[in-house]
């Protein structure tokens, strides 16, 4: 079993530390429209239709399969070393049937993030320690290789969520830091089949979102705030209370703070309307990305073996319904994006295996 793998408290860090630049205003929030609700349902009773897979971790030919993204509940994206273990491979793989998209020697330090899906065509970053430079690469999902889409990236900025790369309207959007200017963010775009790039500055330190929204935390210019490229204008994000948002342009996730600890985790419209506390102050933030699909709020539930054995409870929150459905009891760390979520369990001769549930069949 790889450390890599336990992931509850390095997702957890990171999805307070996006959250940390919300503003902190005194204030009431306590205005819980809908509290957790007391019965709980487990995800195949809530949810018999949802499409769902188990993959294990362990490939035919040895190494371990890390996804970094699920195409559909048995198609996923990732890496695997070479069984040599001096390269690192990326990989589509359904089941057992695996197709080779990029192979990097492990000393030049491989870096692959910002995946997403679009229209049958898988979209990535890449790097290494030789060419640091970012460059974007695709693939189809059913067949053939890897192209480069550009290597005109600029300073490309990733936060290691859903949006780091977006597609739309035949475009590729990401984020870039223009310089040393601090105050400015490239806002680059690219055709998916590849040409020249676009690049539109926009004042301010904005992070992608769902198209056409950029999101400013507040933690440089102390006013959270929404933006939509399509209009250029700018939709405050109402805060209240001692807490920490992380936001979208649907919903805010809020964790509310007692006097040391977190006190409660509510769900708020940016404009502070339809405030919800869906967990107490036991539960985590499970990925940094707030409601999936706008419905599902993704939490972990420590257990009290939680820091020895690095596995907790994998839950959801259903906002269309005001549920918790239980996922997981025993969860190693969890993934999102789009719809998809996925977890790993591990056994207790440390065999490793990799869970999906299709949100979008829900």
């Amino acid at each position: 079993m790889t450390a890599a793998l336990r992931r509850w408290p390095t997702a957890v860090a990171l999805a307070v530390a996006l959250a940390a630049g919300g503003a902190l205003i005194a204030g009431d929030p306590q205005d819980d429209k809908a509290p957790v609700t007391p019965t709980r349902r487990d995800a195949a009773t809530a949810w018999p239709g949802a499409q769902r897979a188990d993959m294990p971790a362990a490939l035919t030919d040895g190494p371990l399969f890390a996804p970094s993204l699920f195409v559909d509940a048995t198609t996923a994206v990732g890496t695997a070393p070479t069984p040599a273990g001096s390269e690192t491979r990326l990989l589509i793989r359904t089941g057992n049937q695996v197709r080779e998209l990029r192979r990097v020697s492990l000393e030049d330090n491989p870096q692959f993030e910002a995946f997403t899906v679009s229209d049958g065509q898988v979209f990535w970053a890449e790097s290494t320690a030789a060419a640091p430079r970012v460059k974007i690469w695709a693939a189809a999902v059913t067949g053939g290789p890897a192209r480069l889409v550009t290597a005109d990236t600029g300073h490309a900025i990733f936060f290691g969520n859903q949006y780091d790369l977006v597609v739309a309207e035949g475009q590729v959007h990401w984020t870039a830091a223009p310089g040393d200017v601090t105050e400015k963010t490239e806002v680059r775009s690219v055709p998916t089949g590849g040409g020249k790039v676009s690049v539109r500055t926009v004042p301010g330190q904005w992070t992608m979102s769902a198209w056409p929204w950029l999101v400013d935390d507040g933690s440089a210019s102390g006013e959270p705030r929404l933006r939509n490229l399509e209009t250029s204008r700018n939709t405050p994000i109402v805060t209240a209370g001692i807490e920490l948002r992380t936001c979208g342009p649907v919903w805010c996730r809020a964790m509310v703070m007692g006097k040391e600890t977190l006190d409660q985790i509510d769900l708020v419209r940016p404009d502070g309307s339809d405030r919800r506390k869906i967990a107490g102050g036991a539960a985590q933030a499970a990925v940094t990305d707030v409601a999936l699909l706008d419905r599902f709020e993704i939490l972990a539930e420590p257990g009290p073996d939680t820091d020895v054995t690095g596995a907790a409870a994998l839950v959801v929150y259903d906002i269309a319904t005001g549920g918790t459905i239980d996922i997981a009891p025993d969860a190693d760390g969890a993934f999102a994006r789009g719809g998809m979520l996925w977890w790993s369990t591990t056994t207790g001769d440390e065999e490793i295996t990799w869970h999906s549930l299709d949100l979008r069949t829900v």
